[in-house]
């Protein structure tokens, strides 16, 4: 299983790798570049899922 995922600001385009938690899912994140706060895509379990180049912990195990 992968734990880091490369996330993109769908604001502004800005990547960060980051670590994703393995207990729970992410719902929101705080850019860097822009300072948004994203939330994901309606149907996914959280913002790695939307914006990650890397799936949560929990999808990669399904």
């Amino acid at each position: 299983m992968k734990a880091t995922s490369i996330i993109k600001c769908p604001e502004c385009g800005f990547e960060k790798e980051e670590i994703m938690p393995t207990d729970s899912c992410q719902f929101f994140y705080d850019c860097t570049g822009c300072h948004k706060r994203i939330k994901p895509h309606r149907g996914d379990c959280c913002v790695f899922c939307s914006y990650g180049d890397t799936k949560c912990p929990s999808k990669q195990t399904q």
